[in-house]
Formats: structure tokens, sequence, C-alpha cells
């Protein structure tokens, strides 16, 4: 195979679902700092590859791809092994991680936002407290439909790890990690438990916020 390369910073929770798949893969690939204060973004060779102008991108040899999901998708339909990644294995097996990938990306993700980037990113003077207890209380009500989720199943995936797991574990760490009053979901906080203790976990979502 080709080496990868993924572009992005790694603070980013979009570039760690990429990252944290090829780790997860055992992928050997080239990470190229761009975005936000790294600039980058606006150059005439990555806009040929991403217009959006956005981060991750992915280029594997001729392929180039953006949008972190379809990413971490592509990397584990070409390259996971069925033994190790069961979940993989079939299409029908495979929609059960795509539902809560897409449900983190267009439902839980936006109301993250409002939570995460006051907190994370901006100074005391500039939070507006009200938006953001609203927003935390938008997440509870979300983080309860998937604590009845881990109710039956002991993964996002289904039965075992797969790849619907990544683009949740990487904003529930920054949820968990955020200095912020939380309600418990101990399921949720199990499930965080096991993915702190792999290997490809630690070195692409574990870590500074910012």
């Amino acid at each position: 195979m080709t080496k990868l390369v993924i572009w992005g910073r790694h603070n980013s929770n979009n570039v760690k679902k990429p990252l944290w798949a090829a780790h997860e893969l055992g992928l050997p690939f080239e990470s190229k700092i761009v975005g936000m204060q790294y600039g980058g973004t606006k150059t005439p060779e990555y806009l040929a590859m991403n217009p959006m102008s956005q981060i991750p991108t992915l280029q594997d040899g001729d392929l180039v791809l953006c949008e972190s999901h379809a990413i971490v998708r592509y990397l584990f339909a070409e390259y996971a092994d069925a033994a190790a990644f069961p979940t993989q294995a079939s299409a029908r097996s495979r929609a059960i991680g795509d539902r809560w990938m897409d449900w983190t990306q267009c439902t839980l993700a936006p109301v993250m936002k409002g939570v995460f980037w006051p907190v994370v990113r901006q100074t005391e003077a500039e939070r507006d407290w009200n938006a953001i207890r609203a927003a935390m209380a938008q997440m509870e009500a979300l983080l309860k439909i998937a604590e009845g989720w881990l109710e039956k199943y002991p993964w996002f995936s289904g039965d075992s790890f797969g790849a619907g797991d990544i683009p949740l574990g990487c904003f529930l760490y920054a949820w968990f990690e955020m200095p912020i009053e939380r309600e418990s979901h101990p399921k949720l906080e199990a499930w965080m438990a096991k993915l702190k203790e792999r290997p490809a976990f630690q070195k692409s979502v574990m870590g500074p916020l910012t």
C-alpha cells in the first residue's frame, strides 16, 4: 500500500477520527498539520484537494478524501481485517455503527459545539453561560439516548469495537474532560474507560483539548 497522508491539526475532534482509525488499523501514515492557528488550508495545493478549505483531508495514492466520516469508513472498508473487526465484515453489521456515526455528526456535534467552543476556546468574559447551560441540558438529553443503547450492546458498533465507536469516542472524550458539572451516565463512563485502554485511542485522542 502507499503511505497515507492525513492533513489537519491534532487537537481537532474531526481530525482525531481518521488519526485514531489509522492507528487502530496499524496503518503507516504521514501527518501534515494545517488548520486554524497553523494555517495552510487556503493554499492552492490544499484547495485543490479540499475546496471546502476544511480539515481533515486524506491522501491514499491518487485517492483524495475529505469529510471525517467518509475517511473513517474508507479506511475500515479498505484495510480492516474481518477477524479483528467483525462488525466491519458485512453491510448489515456496518450499518449499526454507521447509524451512530451519522447521529454523532448530525445530532450531537452541533449541540456539543455550544458547550465545547465557549468552555475550551473562549475567555470567561466572552462566555454566555445561559447559552452554555442550555446546550449542556440538550447534551444530557442526547447522552441518555446513547446510554440506553449501551444497556443492550457493549459498543456503538454492536457486539465489538468498530468504526461506529470512533466519532462519538472523540467527542465524548472532550465532554468528560471539560471542566463542567455533568450528570452520571455509568454505561457511557464504562465505555469510555474501555476506549482509554486502547493504544490507538491513547495516541490519537487523549491529550489536551486545545
